[in-house]
């Protein structure tokens, strides 16, 4: 931990970290969700609805491992058993027992909801506080608004087929 780079934020930190390692928890489940969603995806559309899947699912373990960096940074523990994922989750993990395209896109609208919501949050808390976490959550709360619109406009790219 950065003595001069802790020093700056004006939160309390170990606060901080337990709302990182919970937006962590979400993003793992966010992976994995999005991951065995295009394993198990079936339907009209169904390329397509793989191909977005799979990119998401990237671009959740990229923000796991961004969080990561940041609570070590804060000199924190990430979690590390991942039992640990769904106790500590803000986000409700929902696994893809009816895997029809629509019913898929729909659960991970609702998960991206929830992680906007997430981040919107962590936004409020570190705004003017801790500008590394700020900008951090920032980068991770554009991802997952675009993410919100991909699957609305699949969503909708389905209806009117």
């Amino acid at each position: 931990m950065g003595t001069r780079g802790t020093k700056i934020v004006g939160v309390d930190v170990k606060k901080l970290v337990k709302m990182l390692n919970k937006a962590l928890a979400d993003e793992w489940l966010a992976y994995y969700q999005y991951w065995i969603g295009a394993k198990m995806v079936v339907g009209n559309m169904r390329p397509e609805v793989v191909a977005e899947l799979v990119q998401h699912a990237g671009d959740e373990f990229r923000h796991a491992g961004m969080l990561v960096d940041r609570i070590v940074q804060l000199g924190g523990t990430p979690l590390l058993d991942p039992t640990d994922w769904k106790k500590q989750a803000n986000c409700v993990y929902a696994p893809p027992k009816d895997p029809k395209v629509v019913k898929i896109l729909k659960q991970n609208i609702t998960g991206e909801q929830c992680a906007i919501d997430v981040y919107n949050k962590l936004l409020k808390f570190t705004k003017d506080k801790d500008p590394i976490t700020y900008d951090m959550v920032l980068k991770i709360l554009a991802d997952e608004v675009e993410h919100e619109e991909d699957l609305q406009n699949l969503l909708e790219d389905l209806k009117s087929r």
